[in-house]
């Protein structure tokens, strides 16, 4: 609570400076953090960034850093883009005290990496959180790299590559494919993505777990909803739509973390209510989710892909589905295949992608897995 309201007091202080100081990708403060892991250094971060509509806006994250004395040239720099903590202001990993133990991406510092990891628009900061919004996010994680360099100890360099996990494996594909246009000062050097949703519509509908399915499709409802002045009437009546936005409101995610009996039935009522709904056919929800899942025409290479075939949230047919057309594309793919559960694929693949982008960075040639996508 402390760092929430002191970040909303920075905020509310921000609105007197000038719009030639918001410049996306400027930085605005980097607090040191105290009880990093071994030989890391961090700072809670604000800085500029814009959404897709152009609008200023004052975000929060992470930047870690190898404990070294600077080197004579830049460091190498990862954008570690997370997976799904919740769309409410408080949900945002870089207020959490389990940020450094549930980020996955940590572990590239101990490579000699600096670790860029943006809370996204909206957590930590008093708007909606877009959740799986493509352009948004995209634009959030690259301003952050941008505002890394401003950061003398860091000492982060223009070359960077971008990993994520579930949501952040979406950011990530939306972060490649925006990136030369948005970010021109910026050079992208390889894109790693575990159980990334990319067909939206499929993802939500598909997924085997009903109460995790509820959870996001309540997320996704609440946010665009909020957001865009959607209606939810084709899909849920009056009480169950209140019930879909306490749940977005009032939840945030913990894998460890029992849940609440409240939430329980109310993620019963949900999975009930929306069954038979497949929100590709219901509008204006249906053209939103086409426009926001990602199009393998525009992902650059290289390109990983970790996908658990035992994933219950992310379904594999539909993550298989995009890297074939990736394939067909023309674009090769690091293609890992997993058996664990969602909530580990990026510790469970975490060094063989670190290895991979390590090796794209030292100029490799890389591998291409498309014969057995």
């Amino acid at each position: 609570m402390r760092h929430l309201l002191a970040a909303l007091s920075a905020l509310f202080a921000l609105l007197a400076v000038p719009a030639i100081a918001q410049q996306p990708g400027t930085l605005i403060a980097a607090e040191p953090m105290p009880d990093t892991p071994p030989g890391t250094q961090a700072w809670r971060v604000q800085y500029w960034t814009t959404n897709g509509s152009g609008q200023r806006l004052a975000v929060t994250g992470v930047v870690a850093a190898p404990m070294e004395a600077i080197p004579p040239r830049p460091r190498r720099v990862i954008a570690w883009t997370h997976g799904a903590w919740g769309v409410a202001e408080r949900c945002a990993p870089s207020l959490s005290p389990n940020f450094f133990a549930a980020t996955a991406g940590i572990d590239a510092v101990r490579s000699g990496y600096v670790v860029v990891a943006p809370d996204y628009i909206g957590l930590a900061s008093p708007t909606m959180h877009p959740f799986l919004v493509g352009p948004d996010t995209a634009q959030a994680v690259l301003d952050g790299v941008r505002a890394a360099r401003a950061i003398p100890g860091a000492a982060a360099g223009s070359d960077f590559a971008v990993w994520g996990e579930s949501q952040g494996g979406h950011a990530a594909l939306w972060t490649a494919t925006a990136a030369r246009a948005y970010a021109p000062d910026l050079n992208l050097i390889a894109t790693a993505a575990a159980a990334p949703p990319t067909d939206l519509a499929a993802n939500l509908r598909e997924a085997s777990d009903k109460n995790a399915r509820a959870l996001l499709l309540s997320f996704a409802l609440h946010s665009w909803s909020t957001l865009y002045g959607f209606s939810m009437d084709g899909i849920a009546n009056r009480a169950n739509q209140g019930i879909i936005n306490r749940l977005a409101q009032n939840n945030c995610v913990s894998l460890n973390a029992k849940p609440k009996l409240g939430t329980i039935l109310g993620l019963l009522t949900v999975a009930r209510a929306t069954r038979n709904k497949d929100i590709a056919r219901i509008e204006p929800f249906g053209s939103f989710a086409r426009a926001n899942s990602v199009d393998a025409a525009r992902v650059p290479g290289p390109l990983l892909i970790a996908q658990s075939s035992k994933d219950t949230i992310v379904a594999p047919s539909v993550t298989r589905k995009f890297a074939k057309a990736v394939c067909r594309r023309g674009t090769g793919i690091r293609w890992i295949e997993m058996t664990g559960d969602h909530g580990s694929s990026a510790k469970d693949s975490a060094q063989e992608t670190i290895g991979w982008i390590t090796s794209r960075f030292d100029g490799n040639p890389a591998p291409n897995d498309c014969r057995r996508v």
